[in-house]
Protein backbone atom coordinates (compact mmCIF):
# COMPACT_ATOMS: atom_id res chain seq x y z
CA UNK A 1 0.00 0.00 0.00
CA UNK A 2 1.56 3.25 -0.55
CA UNK A 3 2.01 5.54 2.30
CA UNK A 4 0.44 9.08 3.00
CA UNK A 5 3.38 11.42 4.04
CA UNK A 6 3.31 11.71 8.01
CA UNK A 7 0.74 8.38 7.85
CA UNK A 8 1.37 5.76 10.35
CA UNK A 9 2.57 3.58 7.76
CA UNK A 10 4.88 6.23 6.58
CA UNK A 11 6.22 7.31 9.75
CA UNK A 12 6.41 3.25 10.27
CA UNK A 13 8.51 2.98 7.10
CA UNK A 14 10.84 6.14 8.29
CA UNK A 15 11.84 4.87 12.03
CA UNK A 16 10.90 1.35 12.29
CA UNK A 17 13.00 -1.85 11.38
CA UNK A 18 11.08 -5.16 11.25
CA UNK A 19 13.06 -8.63 11.89
CA UNK A 20 12.42 -11.36 9.10
CA UNK A 21 11.46 -8.67 6.66
CA UNK A 22 12.78 -7.71 3.36
CA UNK A 23 13.37 -4.07 4.13
CA UNK A 24 13.89 -2.66 1.01
CA UNK A 25 10.43 -4.55 -0.10
CA UNK A 26 8.97 -2.46 3.16
CA UNK A 27 9.90 0.62 2.25
CA UNK A 28 7.81 -0.32 -0.98
CA UNK A 29 4.76 -2.18 0.79
CA UNK A 30 4.66 -0.64 4.47
CA UNK A 31 3.10 -2.40 7.33
CA UNK A 32 -0.26 -4.03 8.16
CA UNK A 33 -0.83 -1.90 11.72
CA UNK A 34 -3.18 -4.41 14.08
CA UNK A 35 -4.49 -2.08 16.22
CA UNK A 36 -7.23 -3.88 18.49
CA UNK A 37 -8.07 -7.89 19.26
CA UNK A 38 -10.50 -9.91 20.87
CA UNK A 39 -10.76 -13.12 21.32
CA UNK A 40 -9.36 -14.63 18.03
CA UNK A 41 -10.13 -11.79 16.06
CA UNK A 42 -7.48 -9.25 15.09
CA UNK A 43 -8.51 -5.79 13.76
CA UNK A 44 -5.99 -3.27 11.54
CA UNK A 45 -5.76 0.35 11.49
CA UNK A 46 -8.45 0.82 8.49
CA UNK A 47 -11.20 -1.49 10.34
CA UNK A 48 -10.37 -4.85 8.41
CA UNK A 49 -11.05 -7.97 10.53
CA UNK A 50 -8.90 -10.72 10.85
CA UNK A 51 -8.73 -14.46 12.52
CA UNK A 52 -5.51 -14.48 13.99
CA UNK A 53 -4.15 -18.26 12.68
CA UNK A 54 -1.18 -18.03 14.31
CA UNK A 55 -2.21 -16.83 17.29
CA UNK A 56 0.34 -13.68 16.63
CA UNK A 57 3.75 -15.84 16.95
CA UNK A 58 2.11 -19.10 17.99
CA UNK A 59 2.10 -17.51 21.48
CA UNK A 60 -1.33 -16.15 22.32
CA UNK A 61 -3.06 -18.92 23.35
CA UNK A 62 -6.16 -16.82 25.65
CA UNK A 63 -6.57 -14.96 22.78
CA UNK A 64 -7.19 -10.95 22.93
CA UNK A 65 -8.61 -9.12 24.98
CA UNK A 66 -8.74 -11.40 27.88
CA UNK A 67 -9.75 -8.90 31.75
CA UNK A 68 -8.02 -11.51 33.90
CA UNK A 69 -5.07 -11.15 32.72
CA UNK A 70 -5.28 -7.52 32.09
CA UNK A 71 -6.25 -7.20 35.77
CA UNK A 72 -3.43 -9.16 37.12
CA UNK A 73 -1.34 -7.40 35.43
CA UNK A 74 -2.55 -4.03 36.58
CA UNK A 75 -2.63 -5.19 40.32
CA UNK A 76 0.38 -6.05 40.43
CA UNK A 77 2.15 -3.03 39.09
CA UNK A 78 0.28 -1.28 41.53
CA UNK A 79 1.35 -3.28 44.27
CA UNK A 80 5.17 -3.88 43.41
CA UNK A 81 6.22 -2.88 39.65
CA UNK A 82 9.68 -4.58 39.49
CA UNK A 83 11.76 -5.97 41.72
CA UNK A 84 14.83 -8.26 40.59
CA UNK A 85 15.66 -11.80 41.61
CA UNK A 86 19.49 -11.34 42.20
CA UNK A 87 21.67 -11.35 45.26
CA UNK A 88 18.58 -14.14 47.13
CA UNK A 89 16.15 -11.26 46.68
CA UNK A 90 12.83 -12.88 45.26
CA UNK A 91 9.04 -12.07 44.33
CA UNK A 92 5.98 -13.70 45.11
CA UNK A 93 5.11 -14.00 41.65
CA UNK A 94 8.39 -15.41 40.58
CA UNK A 95 8.26 -17.92 43.47
CA UNK A 96 4.46 -18.98 42.41
CA UNK A 97 5.01 -19.32 39.07
CA UNK A 98 8.28 -21.50 39.80
CA UNK A 99 6.70 -23.78 41.80
CA UNK A 100 3.92 -24.24 39.20
CA UNK A 101 6.18 -25.10 36.52
CA UNK A 102 7.66 -27.46 38.68
CA UNK A 103 4.08 -28.91 40.01
CA UNK A 104 3.17 -29.24 35.91
CA UNK A 105 6.35 -30.40 34.68
CA UNK A 106 7.07 -33.42 32.56
CA UNK A 107 9.34 -35.33 34.26
CA UNK A 108 10.62 -34.20 38.30
CA UNK A 109 12.58 -31.40 37.81
CA UNK A 110 14.09 -29.22 40.20
CA UNK A 111 14.89 -25.47 39.69
CA UNK A 112 13.52 -23.34 37.21
CA UNK A 113 15.41 -19.94 36.02
CA UNK A 114 13.67 -17.22 34.33
CA UNK A 115 14.63 -14.92 31.31
CA UNK A 116 11.95 -12.82 29.15
CA UNK A 117 11.98 -14.58 25.90
CA UNK A 118 12.46 -17.99 24.04
CA UNK A 119 15.93 -16.83 22.49
CA UNK A 120 17.70 -15.75 25.72
CA UNK A 121 15.75 -18.80 27.53
CA UNK A 122 17.78 -21.05 25.14
CA UNK A 123 20.85 -18.92 25.51
CA UNK A 124 21.14 -19.77 28.76
CA UNK A 125 19.99 -23.52 28.83
CA UNK A 126 23.84 -23.36 26.42
CA UNK A 127 25.74 -21.75 29.55
CA UNK A 128 23.94 -23.82 31.71
CA UNK A 129 24.55 -26.91 29.58
CA UNK A 130 28.99 -25.62 29.68
CA UNK A 131 28.36 -24.58 33.06
CA UNK A 132 27.40 -28.09 34.07
CA UNK A 133 30.04 -29.67 32.52
CA UNK A 134 32.64 -27.80 33.52
CA UNK A 135 31.15 -28.40 37.21
CA UNK A 136 31.76 -31.84 36.39
CA UNK A 137 35.55 -31.83 34.92
CA UNK A 138 34.53 -32.48 31.79
CA UNK A 139 35.70 -28.86 29.73
CA UNK A 140 35.84 -30.55 26.40
CA UNK A 141 32.22 -31.26 26.32
CA UNK A 142 30.58 -28.99 25.19
CA UNK A 143 28.88 -29.11 21.33
CA UNK A 144 25.49 -28.89 21.42
CA UNK A 145 23.27 -30.58 18.43
CA UNK A 146 20.56 -29.28 17.08
CA UNK A 147 18.82 -29.99 13.60
CA UNK A 148 18.34 -28.66 10.38
CA UNK A 149 15.39 -26.63 10.33
CA UNK A 150 15.12 -26.38 14.09
CA UNK A 151 14.56 -22.51 15.26
CA UNK A 152 15.61 -22.32 18.83
CA UNK A 153 15.62 -18.00 18.71
CA UNK A 154 17.50 -14.93 17.32
CA UNK A 155 20.38 -14.34 19.82
CA UNK A 156 24.18 -15.15 19.39
CA UNK A 157 24.02 -18.49 20.60
CA UNK A 158 20.54 -19.14 20.10
CA UNK A 159 20.31 -18.27 16.05
CA UNK A 160 23.62 -20.61 16.43
CA UNK A 161 21.12 -23.24 17.21
CA UNK A 162 18.57 -22.46 14.81
CA UNK A 163 18.99 -24.30 11.87
CA UNK A 164 17.64 -22.13 9.09
CA UNK A 165 19.85 -20.54 6.75
CA UNK A 166 18.37 -16.81 7.00
CA UNK A 167 19.12 -16.49 10.71
CA UNK A 168 23.11 -17.52 9.99
CA UNK A 169 23.41 -15.39 6.55
CA UNK A 170 25.51 -12.21 6.99
CA UNK A 171 25.91 -12.75 10.97
CA UNK A 172 28.69 -15.05 11.06
CA UNK A 173 26.34 -17.64 13.02
CA UNK A 174 26.61 -20.28 14.20
CA UNK A 175 29.40 -20.06 16.63
CA UNK A 176 31.94 -22.64 17.81
CA UNK A 177 30.28 -26.00 19.52
CA UNK A 178 26.77 -25.89 17.66
CA UNK A 179 26.42 -28.56 15.12
CA UNK A 180 23.45 -29.62 13.13
CA UNK A 181 21.88 -33.02 12.31
CA UNK A 182 18.86 -33.25 9.93
CA UNK A 183 15.55 -32.65 11.08
CA UNK A 184 12.38 -35.39 11.09
CA UNK A 185 10.62 -34.51 7.69
CA UNK A 186 9.55 -37.37 6.79
CA UNK A 187 7.59 -36.52 3.77
CA UNK A 188 9.95 -34.43 2.94
CA UNK A 189 13.10 -36.42 3.20
CA UNK A 190 12.25 -40.27 3.34
CA UNK A 191 13.52 -42.27 1.19
CA UNK A 192 11.03 -44.10 -1.27
CA UNK A 193 8.75 -46.51 0.65
CA UNK A 194 10.03 -45.86 3.33
CA UNK A 195 8.09 -45.99 6.66
CA UNK A 196 8.28 -43.45 9.09
CA UNK A 197 9.61 -45.99 11.60
CA UNK A 198 12.29 -46.55 9.71
CA UNK A 199 12.96 -43.24 8.50
CA UNK A 200 13.03 -42.39 12.17
CA UNK A 201 15.44 -45.23 12.83
CA UNK A 202 17.64 -43.88 9.98
CA UNK A 203 17.41 -40.22 11.36
CA UNK A 204 18.72 -41.64 14.79
CA UNK A 205 21.76 -43.90 13.38
CA UNK A 206 23.16 -40.69 11.43
CA UNK A 207 22.79 -38.49 14.40
CA UNK A 208 24.44 -41.16 16.48
CA UNK A 209 27.05 -41.09 13.96
CA UNK A 210 27.95 -37.66 14.19
CA UNK A 211 28.10 -38.06 17.84
CA UNK A 212 30.83 -40.77 17.04
CA UNK A 213 32.57 -38.33 14.44
CA UNK A 214 33.03 -35.50 16.90
CA UNK A 215 33.50 -38.13 19.98
CA UNK A 216 30.94 -38.24 22.58
CA UNK A 217 33.32 -36.99 25.30
CA UNK A 218 32.91 -33.42 23.32
CA UNK A 219 29.07 -33.56 22.84
CA UNK A 220 27.33 -32.46 25.55
CA UNK A 221 23.35 -32.25 25.27
CA UNK A 222 20.75 -32.43 22.25
CA UNK A 223 18.13 -30.05 21.84
CA UNK A 224 14.83 -30.51 19.76
CA UNK A 225 11.64 -28.78 19.27
CA UNK A 226 8.77 -31.37 19.59
CA UNK A 227 7.16 -29.92 16.14
CA UNK A 228 8.99 -27.80 14.58
CA UNK A 229 7.77 -24.54 14.47
CA UNK A 230 9.17 -21.69 12.12
CA UNK A 231 11.23 -24.75 10.05
CA UNK A 232 7.50 -25.30 8.76
CA UNK A 233 5.01 -26.23 11.65
CA UNK A 234 6.49 -30.48 10.93
CA UNK A 235 5.52 -33.36 12.99
CA UNK A 236 7.66 -35.85 13.47
CA UNK A 237 7.39 -39.68 12.58
CA UNK A 238 5.98 -42.33 14.65
CA UNK A 239 9.21 -43.54 17.31
CA UNK A 240 11.33 -40.81 16.27
CA UNK A 241 12.00 -39.10 19.68
CA UNK A 242 12.20 -42.31 20.95
CA UNK A 243 14.91 -43.49 19.12
CA UNK A 244 17.13 -40.16 19.41
CA UNK A 245 16.37 -40.00 23.66
CA UNK A 246 18.36 -43.75 23.46
CA UNK A 247 21.05 -42.28 21.47
CA UNK A 248 21.50 -39.41 24.05
CA UNK A 249 21.31 -41.76 27.19
CA UNK A 250 23.76 -43.79 25.37
CA UNK A 251 26.64 -41.78 25.19
CA UNK A 252 25.30 -39.03 28.03
CA UNK A 253 24.17 -36.71 25.96
CA UNK A 254 21.35 -34.63 27.89
CA UNK A 255 18.30 -33.79 26.39
CA UNK A 256 16.83 -30.70 26.09
CA UNK A 257 12.76 -30.25 24.83
CA UNK A 258 12.37 -26.81 23.53
CA UNK A 259 8.61 -26.07 24.23
CA UNK A 260 8.57 -22.22 23.38
CA UNK A 261 5.75 -23.15 20.81
CA UNK A 262 4.72 -26.90 21.84
CA UNK A 263 4.50 -25.82 25.69
CA UNK A 264 0.73 -25.73 27.77
CA UNK A 265 -1.37 -27.65 25.70
CA UNK A 266 -0.73 -26.88 21.96
CA UNK A 267 -0.41 -30.42 20.62
CA UNK A 268 -2.87 -32.11 22.85
CA UNK A 269 -0.79 -32.41 26.25
CA UNK A 270 0.92 -29.99 28.60
CA UNK A 271 4.28 -30.53 26.95
CA UNK A 272 5.22 -31.79 23.29
CA UNK A 273 7.47 -34.25 24.48
CA UNK A 274 4.84 -35.91 26.42
CA UNK A 275 2.60 -36.19 23.06
CA UNK A 276 6.02 -37.56 21.94
CA UNK A 277 7.08 -39.84 24.47
CA UNK A 278 10.50 -38.87 25.43
CA UNK A 279 11.59 -37.83 29.09
CA UNK A 280 14.20 -33.99 28.84
CA UNK A 281 16.89 -33.09 31.29
CA UNK A 282 15.65 -29.57 30.36
CA UNK A 283 12.55 -27.49 29.08
CA UNK A 284 12.59 -24.53 28.10
CA UNK A 285 9.38 -22.22 28.22
CA UNK A 286 8.13 -19.33 26.64
CA UNK A 287 5.24 -17.58 24.67
CA UNK A 288 2.15 -19.00 25.49
CA UNK A 289 3.60 -18.75 29.54
CA UNK A 290 1.63 -15.90 30.00
CA UNK A 291 -0.15 -16.20 26.59
CA UNK A 292 2.35 -13.47 25.36
CA UNK A 293 0.86 -11.04 27.23
CA UNK A 294 3.95 -10.16 28.98
CA UNK A 295 7.37 -11.30 27.96
CA UNK A 296 8.31 -14.56 30.16
CA UNK A 297 10.23 -17.44 29.25
CA UNK A 298 12.28 -20.16 31.35
CA UNK A 299 14.82 -22.73 31.84
CA UNK A 300 13.22 -25.87 33.91
CA UNK A 301 15.95 -28.18 34.32
CA UNK A 302 15.79 -31.65 36.51
CA UNK A 303 18.54 -32.34 39.93
CA UNK A 304 21.06 -34.11 37.68
CA UNK A 305 22.00 -30.82 36.01
CA UNK A 306 21.20 -28.77 38.84
CA UNK A 307 23.39 -30.07 41.24
CA UNK A 308 26.32 -29.62 39.63
CA UNK A 309 25.49 -25.87 38.67
CA UNK A 310 24.60 -25.08 42.62
CA UNK A 311 28.07 -26.59 44.06
CA UNK A 312 29.99 -24.76 41.32
CA UNK A 313 28.20 -21.40 42.16
CA UNK A 314 30.47 -21.86 45.60
CA UNK A 315 33.41 -22.79 44.42
CA UNK A 316 33.20 -19.59 42.06
CA UNK A 317 31.47 -17.80 44.66
CA UNK A 318 28.38 -16.87 42.89
CA UNK A 319 26.51 -17.77 39.99
CA UNK A 320 27.73 -15.25 37.55
CA UNK A 321 24.91 -15.14 35.01
CA UNK A 322 21.08 -13.02 35.30
CA UNK A 323 19.00 -10.47 33.63
CA UNK A 324 17.65 -7.15 35.33
CA UNK A 325 13.66 -8.48 34.14
CA UNK A 326 14.52 -12.39 34.87
CA UNK A 327 11.10 -12.99 36.60
CA UNK A 328 10.02 -9.72 36.45
CA UNK A 329 7.16 -9.38 39.04
CA UNK A 330 4.18 -8.14 36.88
CA UNK A 331 4.98 -11.46 33.79
CA UNK A 332 5.19 -13.50 36.27
CA UNK A 333 2.01 -12.32 38.02
CA UNK A 334 0.39 -12.63 34.79
CA UNK A 335 1.75 -16.29 34.04
CA UNK A 336 0.88 -16.77 37.13
CA UNK A 337 -2.58 -16.15 36.25
CA UNK A 338 -2.41 -17.82 32.46
CA UNK A 339 -1.47 -21.49 34.20
CA UNK A 340 -4.80 -20.39 36.66
CA UNK A 341 -6.56 -20.25 33.26
CA UNK A 342 -5.59 -22.97 31.72
CA UNK A 343 -6.90 -25.23 34.59
CA UNK A 344 -9.88 -23.06 35.65
CA UNK A 345 -11.22 -23.74 32.16
CA UNK A 346 -9.92 -26.92 31.27
CA UNK A 347 -8.11 -25.99 28.30
CA UNK A 348 -6.89 -29.09 27.85
CA UNK A 349 -10.35 -30.82 27.47
CA UNK A 350 -11.19 -27.82 25.07
CA UNK A 351 -8.38 -28.38 23.22
CA UNK A 352 -9.05 -32.41 23.23
CA UNK A 353 -12.69 -31.79 22.37
CA UNK A 354 -12.03 -29.11 19.15
CA UNK A 355 -8.54 -30.80 17.57
CA UNK A 356 -10.28 -33.88 15.77
CA UNK A 357 -11.91 -31.45 13.64
CA UNK A 358 -9.24 -29.52 13.35
CA UNK A 359 -6.46 -32.50 11.98
CA UNK A 360 -9.90 -33.60 9.65
CA UNK A 361 -10.20 -30.30 8.44
CA UNK A 362 -6.44 -29.91 7.79
CA UNK A 363 -6.15 -33.59 6.09
CA UNK A 364 -8.81 -32.36 3.48
CA UNK A 365 -6.46 -30.05 2.64
CA UNK A 366 -4.42 -32.86 1.13
CA UNK A 367 -6.82 -33.34 -1.79
CA UNK A 368 -6.21 -29.60 -3.46
CA UNK A 369 -4.16 -29.69 -6.61
CA UNK A 370 -1.61 -28.02 -4.75
CA UNK A 371 -0.89 -29.41 -1.50
CA UNK A 372 1.60 -32.25 -1.64
CA UNK A 373 1.42 -32.40 2.60
CA UNK A 374 -1.33 -31.69 4.83
CA UNK A 375 -0.24 -32.55 8.35
CA UNK A 376 -0.29 -31.78 12.02
CA UNK A 377 -1.01 -32.93 15.80
CA UNK A 378 -3.57 -30.96 18.35
CA UNK A 379 -4.09 -27.29 17.15
CA UNK A 380 -0.80 -26.48 15.14
CA UNK A 381 -0.30 -27.72 11.38
CA UNK A 382 0.79 -26.88 8.00
CA UNK A 383 -0.19 -27.28 4.27
CA UNK A 384 2.96 -27.94 1.81
CA UNK A 385 2.69 -26.56 -1.90
CA UNK A 386 3.80 -28.25 -4.23
CA UNK A 387 3.95 -28.21 -8.12
CA UNK A 388 3.82 -32.04 -8.72
CA UNK A 389 2.32 -34.47 -6.01
CA UNK A 390 4.00 -37.50 -7.38
CA UNK A 391 7.09 -35.73 -7.40
CA UNK A 392 7.05 -33.20 -4.16
CA UNK A 393 8.69 -30.68 -6.96
CA UNK A 394 8.49 -27.50 -4.56
CA UNK A 395 7.56 -24.18 -6.31
CA UNK A 396 9.95 -20.81 -5.73
CA UNK A 397 9.29 -19.74 -2.57
CA UNK A 398 7.54 -16.68 -3.58
CA UNK A 399 4.28 -18.43 -4.71
CA UNK A 400 3.95 -19.46 -0.37
CA UNK A 401 4.60 -15.74 0.02
CA UNK A 402 2.14 -14.91 -2.34
CA UNK A 403 -0.63 -17.52 -0.94
CA UNK A 404 0.04 -16.37 2.24
CA UNK A 405 -0.78 -13.02 1.23
CA UNK A 406 -3.72 -14.40 -0.16
CA UNK A 407 -4.81 -15.81 3.06
CA UNK A 408 -4.45 -12.28 4.65
CA UNK A 409 -6.61 -11.08 1.74
CA UNK A 410 -9.55 -13.42 2.63
CA UNK A 411 -9.40 -12.28 6.59
CA UNK A 412 -6.81 -14.99 8.11
CA UNK A 413 -3.49 -14.09 9.44
CA UNK A 414 -1.21 -17.49 8.62
CA UNK A 415 2.74 -17.70 8.24
CA UNK A 416 4.54 -18.84 5.08
CA UNK A 417 7.30 -21.05 6.23
CA UNK A 418 10.69 -22.60 4.55
CA UNK A 419 9.56 -20.82 1.51
CA UNK A 420 6.98 -23.71 0.87
CA UNK A 421 4.79 -24.50 3.22
CA UNK A 422 1.79 -22.38 5.24
CA UNK A 423 1.68 -23.07 8.74
CA UNK A 424 -1.48 -23.05 11.65
CA UNK A 425 -1.39 -22.18 15.18
CA UNK A 426 -4.72 -20.63 16.59
CA UNK A 427 -5.59 -19.46 19.82
CA UNK A 428 -6.00 -22.69 22.05
CA UNK A 429 -9.95 -21.01 22.59
CA UNK A 430 -10.82 -21.00 19.15
CA UNK A 431 -14.02 -22.86 18.72
CA UNK A 432 -15.40 -25.36 16.48
CA UNK A 433 -16.95 -22.68 14.11
CA UNK A 434 -13.87 -20.49 13.63
CA UNK A 435 -12.26 -23.25 12.61
CA UNK A 436 -14.31 -23.59 10.16
CA UNK A 437 -13.79 -20.45 9.43
CA UNK A 438 -10.28 -20.57 9.63
CA UNK A 439 -9.95 -23.31 6.86
CA UNK A 440 -12.58 -22.00 4.70
CA UNK A 441 -10.62 -18.93 4.12
CA UNK A 442 -7.30 -21.10 3.88
CA UNK A 443 -9.15 -23.22 0.94
CA UNK A 444 -10.15 -19.95 -0.68
CA UNK A 445 -6.65 -18.55 -0.61
CA UNK A 446 -5.38 -21.60 -1.98
CA UNK A 447 -7.62 -22.01 -4.73
CA UNK A 448 -6.65 -18.13 -5.21
CA UNK A 449 -2.72 -19.43 -5.51
CA UNK A 450 -3.76 -22.39 -8.12
CA UNK A 451 -5.35 -19.74 -10.32
CA UNK A 452 -2.19 -17.55 -9.63
CA UNK A 453 0.07 -20.03 -10.72
CA UNK A 454 -1.94 -21.08 -13.72
CA UNK A 455 -1.86 -17.51 -14.78
CA UNK A 456 1.64 -16.87 -14.52
CA UNK A 457 2.79 -20.00 -16.58
CA UNK A 458 3.98 -21.52 -12.97
CA UNK A 459 1.71 -25.00 -13.47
Amino acid sequence: MAAVVNSPHARDIASVIHPYTNLVKHEEVGPLIITEGKGVFVRDLEGNDYLEGLAGLWCTALGFGNERLISAAVDQMRKLPYSHTFFHRSTMPAIELAERLLAIAPTPMSKVWFANSGSEANDHMMKFVWYYNNAMGRPEKKKIIARLKGYHGIAISSGSLTGLPVVHKGFDLPIKNVLHTEGHHHYRDAHEGESEEAFATRRAEEFEQLILDEGPETVAAFIAEPVMGAGGAIVPPATYFEKMQAVCRKYDVLMVSDEVITGFHRTGNTFGCQTFGFEPDIVVVAKQLSSAYLPISAVIMNEKVYGPIRDFSETNQVLGTGFTYGGHPVSAAVAVETLKIYDEIDIADHVARVAPHCQERLNALGDHPLVGEARGVGLIGAVELVKDKATKESFGPEVAVWCNEACTRHGVLLRACEGRRIAFCPPLIIETEEIDMLFDRLGRALDDTLEHVRKEGLL
